[in-house]
């Protein structure tokens, strides 16, 4: 389903969307202290407020509520948006940017009909009653989360340093921040759990109809420093893997033809010499196409000149062409 609709709406997905999102965050944190210093409550008419949407006509929250920041702490922001710019820039080469921008928005819009339907069963269960404050369990945390837990499932074996200190691979933080996140769903009220299970339901959602799909992300990683060199680390996690760089990989191929050879792939050489089908996606290293392996996928590697293609077994691992 998600092919078909990338054909068609692919040309119009936001590249670099999690930049987009942080640029939502630093305004956000612009407005917070414009408040503290002029005494107006910017922040206040951000929210998500299914009634102040309904009966006032504030369209704009639809929106804004995603500007406002997880945390109000500067130290803590930074961090937390360079993190997140690390994990949405990895997921986007990894999915492609359509799939990504399908992934985020559908956890904002998940979100926005979790808020919907919380005011409307609170207006059954409580009529007469003024329902106000829906927007304090809506923000952005989960959805964040959402994030995370995807690039934990691709990248489990991936090491970062917790607090700058600790080693911790991917997977075990994921299972430590899901049991606290389980934890938090018992223990809190509804309006939190819906808040809960709607931002995160774009997760459960694509991992479980893409279970069978194979992403060209290699899950074994060794010590290798983060970025162009060893020993890189960001600012409070380093990053240690083997093979190419997930942080500057490939990238997917365009969903559309347009960029394309007449014949197909672009690959030299790749035309098919025998009679039948002629492939668009053919592998440099192995020759493996999307007719004799369906199940593969193929990307574009942004470091070799020119315009060589790999499969998902290859993409990280083959020698570059200078």
């Amino acid at each position: 389903m998600l092919d078909k609709l990338e054909r068609r709406l692919g040309r119009y997905a936001i590249p670099n969307l999690t930049l987009w999102l942080i640029g939502g965050y630093i305004i956000g944190y612009i407005l917070y202290f414009a408040s503290l210093s002029s005494g107006a409550n910017f922040i206040a008419m951000m929210t998500l407020e299914p009634a102040r949407i309904i009966y006032h006509f504030e369209i704009w929250r639809l929106i804004t509520w995603v500007m406002i920041p997880p945390s109000y702490s500067i130290f803590w922001g930074l961090i937390m948006m360079l993190f997140y710019y690390q994990l949405g820039r990895v997921l986007e080469q990894t999915w492609g940017t359509f799939r990504f921008n399908v992934y985020i928005f559908s956890g904002i819009l998940f979100t926005v009909i979790g808020a919907f339907l919380l005011y409307g069963v609170a207006r059954i269960l409580y009529p007469g009653q003024n329902i106000s404050n829906i927007g304090t369990f809506f923000s952005t945390s989960y959805i964040n989360m959402s994030i995370f837990l995807a690039f934990a499932v691709l990248y489990g074996d991936m090491q970062v340093y917790l607090y700058f200190v600790i080693p911790i691979k991917m997977r075990w933080l994921a299972i430590v921040y899901a049991g606290l996140t389980l934890y938090e769903l018992l223990a809190t009220d509804w309006g939190g759990r819906v808040a809960i299970i709607a931002s995160l339901l774009n997760f459960f959602i694509f991992f479980l109809s893409n279970r069978k799909k194979k992403w060209s992300a290699n899950p074994t990683f060794g010590q290798r420093g983060f970025g162009k060199g060893a020993g890189n680390k960001t600012p409070w996690s380093g990053f240690h893997y083997q093979g190419q760089d997930p942080f500057s990989g490939g990238q997917r191929q365009p969903s559309d033809n347009s960029d394309r050879g007449r014949f197909g792939s672009q690959n030299p050489g790749s035309a098919s010499r025998s009679r039948g089908p002629i492939s668009r996606h053919k592998c440099a290293v192995c020759g493996r196409t999307e007719i004799t392996n369906p199940e593969l996928e193929f990307r574009f590697c942004s470091k070799c000149n020119g315009n060589y293609e790999y499969c998902q077994d290859h993409l990280f691992n083959h020698k570059h062409v200078i």
